[in-house]
C-alpha cells in the first residue's frame, strides 16, 4: 500500500513539476514568441506553397494573439482562402462572413465576397459528384442562388474591383445552370403526367431566364403539358414563341402526337 502511495506521489510531482514528464498536449510550442510580422509571414509563405493547414494553424495564432492589427484584419481574408483550399466550405464562408460583419468599409472587403460566391459556386456533393462528373445544373440549386447572391453583391457594389469582371462571367453561367435546373424539374413532371406542375415550372424559366438557353426546353415543356391538358389556345401561344425565339428548333406542332418508331401502342 505505500508503495502505490510512493508510485502515485512520484508520478504527481513529475506531471505537475517536471517539463520532461509533460505530454503532447502540452509541447514546446515554438511560435509562442513570435510577432504578429513573424506568424503572418509563415503563414503567406504556407499558403502560397500550399500547406493549407499550417497556414491556418498560423493564421489563427495570430488573430488570437494580435486581434487588433493590420495584420490580423489581412490574416482573417487569408485564413478564409485556406480554409476554402483545404476543402473546408462551411469555415471559409463563416470566416468571409465575420470580415464582411467586423470590417464592413475595409478596402480589401470586395473579395470577401468574392470568396463567398467562390465558396459555393465549387461546392459539390462530396465524392459522388466527381465519379459522375455532375455539371451545376443536376445539384441543389441552393448553392447556386447563394454564390450568385454574393457575386451580385459585389457588382453592385464594387463594380469597379478587379474581381468584378470574373464574377459577372461566373453569374451568367449561374443563370443558365439554375434555368436547366428547372428545366430539369419540369421535364420530370411532365414524364409523371403532372402536367400543371411541369407547366408551372416551364413559365418560371420562361419569365425570370429570359435570357437562357433553357427557355427553348421550356417552351417545348409549356407546349407538351398545355395541350396534354387540352388548353389549344395556351399550347399554340406557346408554339408560336417557340418558333420566334428558335427557328431553327426541330420541334413541331405536327408532331407533337406522332408515336416515336419504338412506341408500339
Amino acid at each position: 500500500m505505500r508503495l502505490s502511495v510512493t508510485v502515485i506521489g512520484v508520478l504527481l510531482a513529475c506531471s505537475l513539476t517536471l517539463p520532461g514528464c509533460s505530454t503532447d498536449d502540452n509541447k514546446y510550442d515554438e511560435t509562442r514568441d513570435w510577432s504578429a510580422e513573424k506568424l503572418y509571414a509563415e503563414a503567406k509563405d504556407n499558403l502560397v506553397s500550399g500547406d493549407y493547414k499550417k497556414a491556418i494553424n498560423y493564421y489563427e495564432k495570430l488573430e488570437a494573439r494580435f486581434p487588433y492589427g493590420k495584420a490580423a484584419q489581412q490574416a482573417q481574408l487569408e485564413l478564409g482562402y485556406a480554409y476554402y483550399k483545404n476543402k473546408d466550405p462551411v469555415n471559409a464562408l463563416a470566416t468571409a462572413d465575420r470580415f464582411i460583419k467586423l470590417h464592413p468599409n475595409h478596402p480589401n472587403v470586395d473579395y470577401a465576397y468574392y470568396l463567398k460566391g467562390l465558396v459555393n459556386f465549387n461546392e459539390d456533393l462530396g465524392l459522388l459528384s466527381g465519379i459522375a462528373n455532375q455539371d451545376m445544373s443536376e445539384r441543389d440549386p441552393k448553392a447556386a442562388r447563394e454564390s450568385f447572391e454574393a457575386f451580385k453583391e459585389l457588382v453592385t457594389r464594387f463594380p469597379d474591383s478587379r474581381y468584378a469582371s470574373d464574377s459577372m462571367v461566373r453569374m451568367r453561367y449561374l443563370v443558365n445552370a439554375m434555368a436547366r435546373n428547372e428545366v430539369r424539374v419540369a421535364e420530370y413532371y411532365l414524364r409523371k403526367n403532372a402536367y400543371v406542375a411541369a407547366a408551372n415550372r416551364a413559365v418560371f424559366v420562361v419569365t425570370n431566364y429570359q435570357q437562357s438557353p433553357a427557355v427553348e426546353q421550356a417552351l417545348i415543356v409549356l407546349v407538351k403539358s398545355y395541350d396534354a391538358m387540352n388548353l389549344p389556345e395556351l399550347r399554340d401561344d406557346s408554339a408560336r414563341l417557340l418558333k420566334l425565339n428558335f427557328p431553327a428548333t426541330a420541334f413541331s406542332l405536327a408532331n407533337l402526337h406522332r408515336k416515336a418508331w419504338f412506341e408500339i401502342f
